[in-house]
């Protein structure tokens, strides 16, 4: 989608370690993760890795915000500032530099997107085929393909360790790889009722898609 590629990004976010679950396989540790995290706060970052040799995409670094289903705050700052939030009913995407604001029905929007791994409902086996994918980068790593082939991504990856998301690879039909990575969390954190709300900037131009 638009809004600078960026919703290739939702992707994002995870917790703290879960007692017990070093041991477990990725798919155990996932479920437990799922099962119990409403809602978490953290940092990213992420990188594209380009299919044509040679050329080195910038890397992005955030924070984001999620309570489980549909809300999300995902915050670029660098290279340039960017917000995405949800409300669990609304998409809000503002861009800082444009002062304007595209906004969207959430919908089923999530379904099989990367976004739906941290930020959708517990039924990830409804949209996704789940199944373990090795060790490495000292992690865990689980497969997600999704079911719909409507989706522009052809496989997410998912890397644990301690029960804890660290790492996202986001693979698309055109051979490009996204990679996030996730630092500093914090696991069902106390967020205001309002918290998702969206207030658009002052004087912002607004658009429907």
């Amino acid at each position: 989608m638009q809004f600078k590629n960026k919703m290739s990004l939702f992707a994002g976010a995870a917790l703290i370690a879960l007692a017990g679950a070093a041991q477990a396989s990725a798919l155990e540790q996932f479920k437990t993760f799922v099962s119990g995290t409403k809602s978490a706060r953290g940092e990213f970052t992420q990188q594209q890795v380009r299919s044509t040799p040679g050329k080195v995409a910038p890397v992005s670094t955030g924070t984001f915000v999620f309570a489980r289903p549909g809300k999300f705050v995902w915050t670029y700052q660098k290279p340039y500032e960017q917000l995405l939030q949800a409300d669990g009913d609304m998409l809000y995407v503002f861009d800082k530099d444009l002062n304007q604001v595209t906004t969207r029905k959430l919908g089923n929007a999530l379904g099989s997107s990367p976004a739906a791994i941290l930020f959708g409902s517990n039924d990830l086996e409804k949209n996704f085929t789940l199944s373990e994918a090795g060790t490495r980068e000292g992690l865990e790593w689980l497969d997600a393909k999704p079911k719909n082939k409507d989706t522009s991504f052809e496989q997410i990856s998912i890397g644990l360790k301690n029960g804890v998301p660290e790492a996202m690879d986001l693979k698309d039909a055109f051979g490009q790889t996204s990679k996030l990575r996730f630092t500093n969390f914090q696991r069902n954190p106390t967020l205001a009722a309002n918290f998702f709300k969206f207030e658009v900037p002052k004087g912002a131009d607004v658009s429907a898609q």
